[in-house]
């Protein structure tokens, strides 16, 4: 998969060549292009943005630059377009997995007050958000989008370590503890140090149970 990030500010990036998404491109699981879009400005000071008509606070970023940097990173229109933005569908697990069907994912990051609009009419498919707030730019919800997407291309993660995550059946992932097997007086649950794995999915499969419907009961249908 190829994810290409059109932004103001590339070196907000630089997170995404380390860890698991910057071995998974080493290997050449998934490439991640960044684009600087006032490379693409056609004015000497390289000027993206200015103010909004009508009036309001803050500056709007300009059609051009945007817009010819989509089509020099997509110019035949084949990636799936999106603009990360408060104002689209909020971003979940079921929305990760639609975007896995696509190839070429280009994801366009707004700064201050947001993108001209001639632009995402005439260039965007979709609108996406991470949640029902408000950040100074497209950059942290364009990161955000591209690991959660990325890790579940195949070889960048070991499909055993993605069957029982939060969200991937539904609930919550239950409890994970690790050596050693009492900290600070507390022990780990008696079950997971027993061997018999069929109580261990028992446990976890009611720990998840418990802590989906004390904290997000949304996710169980019924409730």
């Amino acid at each position: 998969m190829k994810i290409t990030i059109l932004t103001l500010f590339p070196e907000m990036f630089a997170p995404l060549k380390e860890s698991i998404l910057g071995r998974a491109q080493n290997a050449g699981k998934i490439e991640i292009c960044v684009v600087n879009i006032r490379d693409y400005a056609q004015n000497k000071h390289l000027k993206c943005d200015d103010y909004p008509f009508g009036g309001g606070a803050g500056m709007v970023m300009t059609p051009q630059p945007v817009g010819s940097a989509i089509e020099a990173a997509d110019p035949c229109h084949t990636a799936r377009r999106i603009y990360l933005s408060p104002k689209g569908e909020t971003l979940n697990q079921s929305k990760v997995f639609k975007l896995l069907e696509y190839e070429h994912i280009l994801l366009l990051c707004g700064h201050y007050e947001g993108v001209d609009q001639r632009v995402l009419d005439m260039y965007i498919d979709e609108e996406i958000s991470i949640g029902d707030y408000v950040l100074t730019g497209g950059e942290l919800p364009a990161m955000v989008l591209c690991d959660c997407v990325a890790r579940y291309v195949d070889g960048v993660i070991s499909a055993g370590s993605l069957t029982d995550e939060s969200f991937a059946s539904g609930v919550l992932e239950y409890p994970q503890y690790t050596r050693p097997a009492v900290y600070k007086g507390v022990a780990v649950p008696e079950v997971l140090l027993n061997g018999d794995h069929k109580k261990i999915d028992e446990w976890r499969a009611e720990q998840s149970k418990k802590l989906t419907k004390s904290r997000r009961p949304d996710l169980i249908k019924g409730e």
